[in-house]
């Protein structure tokens, strides 16, 4: 008896190819005319069992059938009609509306023959589709589910084509969630299993993301231009432009997004066309052509408005940032008071994050800023009042501690000196609930970054096993069947599995080292979220000190500088490694200040040979800082006549250079003698920290910085001498 009726439910999942755009060459936006290469399955309702040989057409002329599996594939666009056609069961109708994977699910009848034992042996790829299914539904909500999921779909006698799908899922996942390491795993195993354009593609991109410039432009090269669909050649064009960016060859860059931009205008790829004249504006300012940057930041403009409120508004912000690099800040405030009526409009449907670059605190700070640097100050603080409330009220402290610092300037150069102590008064209290807050969410922010990766390395090592024994499995069910034949065609077959153990060991001692990477990097970041919390608290002490010993004009210049400070060091406390230049010039505001305060103590001098190229060396951030904060609270601060502060740059060799930072102070033993208790302890904990994070940025850049300390003379005030040994690159 046949299937007496069909239900088509489409369901959202992530889609291999191609998205649909409009023609943005006309005022009127068209259908996209691009041929997407739809991807879907034909399921039973109750059993998941797939259905094979179900005819699928479309009235562009196009025509496949399920397989085994029942997946097909067929070239369709926006607009197209799907005819699905079975003799078991009535035929179904269906309009492609958008770029998704789509599903059809059939109703089984009780009598069906779907339930014979010619389709018996199915069971497990119904269980596998199941699965993959539903780990497709949780990869942007819950990653742990996700990969619980495709575990579970490997946890039987897969295929390889089914192997692959499930690796490049998982791969998915991986993407999504910016663990990117893992991801290029996952696709090349998906790729080994069954090699297709999409994965190779994606595969590329993750190389991007894992900051591996030069594999991501070998991956994308080695796709044939001629076997790609149109859309495939914007994604290979754009990601090499993004490659190129990042290794800072700008023209190149710029040559790969115009090949890209070419093919979204002549296939009337909208999306891409308004992403492609902004990379290509951003390409140009970064190679300081600025007109070129300019008309081609106008087209982006103009394209984004056709598409939706939160593309032109992202892009307005974008090209008012351009605008005030260039200090075009009519033009700036023009455009961010555009993007604050579109904002309005955004919140009205939706809750934008404190994180956003859109938000209304952020806008109207940087219109504040703009009128600020035009130095129109009557208009510049009503906007920077705007930026405070909206900030207060979202509690967003990063704008409000930014506002209530340029109230307080504007109102002070305004000749509002009370209302600018006010503010003053008011950042200061919000610099300290900010810092609370932020050493409070690095800790959790530590925590479950750890937690999370740990867990999905759980569950990928279970993936990684079944991968494994499916892959011996397949090789043992191959010797049984080739058992017969010649000795010299088993002897080959046992070198194949040898070999595949040798690729399994060694994807399993790649996948040890970078757990060991990760587990380094971990650690480094809580190692900086300690010190950078010891360094702000004794700097904001000697704020404070100096506010109540000083005049207000003086007392103001230093707070600006400390502002200053602070910014260098929040936006340098996520990395690694800054330019030398970078740390030279933070020790140079941080000696300044507490010279400041320390007049009478010491006199101080900084040297860099003029030999030196410094854009060719990269140091730890806040390496120095410390032992020259040493010198100065406990050896010069001590000593009874004036003291003096030498730090020194010069080369050492070719490849290496020699930081010297001496202070003729009372030196370390006489220091120690006079520290309390609490203040050993702290101290030893500080130079603890700056020795475990040189360890481990050794370990993982081979022997990158050398760091030794020792007495600087033999008078009674001995001193101390700190050599910084820094290697080039």
């Amino acid at each position: 008896m046949n299937i007496k009726s069909a239900i088509l439910v489409l369901i959202l999942g992530v889609f291999r190819f191609g998205v649909y755009g409009q023609n943005t060459n006309e005022e009127n936006v068209l259908k996209e005319e691009i041929l997407l290469e739809i991807e879907g399955s034909v399921y039973i309702k109750e059993s998941r069992l797939p259905v094979e040989q179900v005819t699928i057409e479309v009235n562009n002329g196009f025509y496949t059938t399920t397989n085994k599996d029942g997946i097909f594939k067929i070239k369709a666009r926006i607009g197209d009609e799907l005819t699905i056609r079975h003799k078991d069961f009535e035929t179904i109708f269906h309009r492609i509306t958008s770029d998704e994977r789509i599903t059809i699910e059939v109703v089984d009848d009780a009598k069906t023959k779907y339930r014979s034992s010619k389709y018996g042996r199915e069971s497990s790829t119904a269980r596998f589709n199941r699965l993959i299914d539903s780990s497709d539904q949780y990869l942007k909500k819950n990653a742990e589910k996700s990969i619980q999921f495709i575990g579970d779909a490997l946890d039987t006698n897969v295929t390889s084509e089914q192997s692959a799908i499930a690796h490049e899922l998982l791969g998915d996942v991986y993407t999504y969630w910016q663990q990117f390491d893992l991801a290029i795993s996952a696709y090349k195993i998906s790729i080994q299993n069954n090699e297709t354009i999409a994965t190779i593609l994606k595969l590329a991109n993750a190389y991007l993301g894992n900051d591996d410039y030069q594999k991501s432009l070998e991956t994308f090269k080695s796709l044939n231009l001629e076997s790609l669909n149109n859309y495939q050649k914007v994604e290979l064009f754009e990601g090499q432009g993004d490659a190129n960016i990042k290794l800072k060859n700008y023209s190149e860059a710029i040559k790969a997004y115009q090949n890209g931009l070419k093919v979204a205008r002549q296939h009337l790829i909208s999306p891409k066309i308004t992403d492609l004249n902004s990379k290509i504006a951003e390409a140009f300012k970064a190679n300081g052509e600025v007109t070129q940057a300019r008309n081609y930041f106008t087209n982006s403009l103009n394209f984004a408005e056709r598409e939706n409120k939160t593309r032109a508004v992202e892009e307005q912000v974008k090209v008012a940032e351009f605008s005030a690099d260039i200090e075009d800040y009519d033009e700036e405030i023009e455009l961010r008071k555009k993007a604050i009526q579109g904002i309005i409009d955004l919140e009205k449907d939706s809750v934008l994050t404190k994180e956003s670059s859109i938000t209304l605190q952020k806008q109207n700070y940087k219109i504040g800023n703009a009128y600020y640097l035009k130095n129109d100050l009557e208009n510049a603080i009503p906007y920077l009042e705007k930026s405070f409330e909206e900030a207060d009220k979202k509690e967003d402290l990063v704008v409000k501690k930014d506002a209530a610092r340029k109230l307080s300037e504007v109102n002070m150069l305004a000749g509002n000196n009370e209302k600018g102590l006010e503010y003053l008064n008011t950042y200061k209290a919000v610099v300290d609930e900010l810092y609370d807050e932020l050493y409070a969410q690095k800790d959790v922010e530590i925590s479950q970054v750890s937690r999370f990766r740990k867990n999905i390395l759980e569950k990928q090592n279970r993936i990684t096993s079944l991968e494994s024994d499916r892959a011996l499995s397949e090789s043992k069910y191959q010797l049984t069947q080739e058992r017969n034949r010649s000795q010299q065609l088993i002897i080959y077959s046992l070198i194949g599995g040898l070999l595949l153990l040798l690729v399994t060991a060694y994807f399993m001692f790649k996948y040890i080292r970078q757990q060991k990477f990760a587990n380094n990097l971990l650690a480094l970041k809580s190692l900086r979220s300690q010190m950078n919390p010891h360094f702000i608290f004794n700097a904001l002490n000697s704020v404070n000190s100096f506010i109540a010993t000083n005049d207000e004009r003086t007392a103001n210049k230093y707070l600006s500088d400390f502002s200053q400070l602070m910014r260098s060091v929040l936006e340098n406390s996520e990395k690694d490694f800054i330019p030398l230049e970078k740390e030279i010039e933070l020790i140079e505001l941080y000696t300044r200040l507490e010279h400041f305060r320390f007049q009478d103590k010491f006199d101080y001098k900084i040297k860099v040979d003029e030999s030196i190229k410094v854009d060719n060396y990269v140091i730890p951030p806040m390496l120095l800082q410390p032992y020259i904060e040493n010198a100065v609270w406990h050896g010069l601060r001590y000593k009874k006549d004036k003291g003096h502060l030498s730090i020194n740059i010069s080369p050492r060799s070719k490849s290496e250079l020699s930081i010297t930072i001496a202070d003729n102070g009372i030196g370390r033993e006489r220091s120690k003698a006079l520290k309390t208790e609490n203040q050993k302890k702290q101290n030893s904990t500080g130079m603890s920290n700056i020795q475990k994070r040189v360890e481990i940025l050794n370990e993982m850049y081979k022997d990158k910085v050398d760091v030794a300390v020792k007495d600087f003379q033999s008078s009674e005030d001995k001193g101390t001498k700190v050599v910084v040994i820094l290697k080039k690159d």
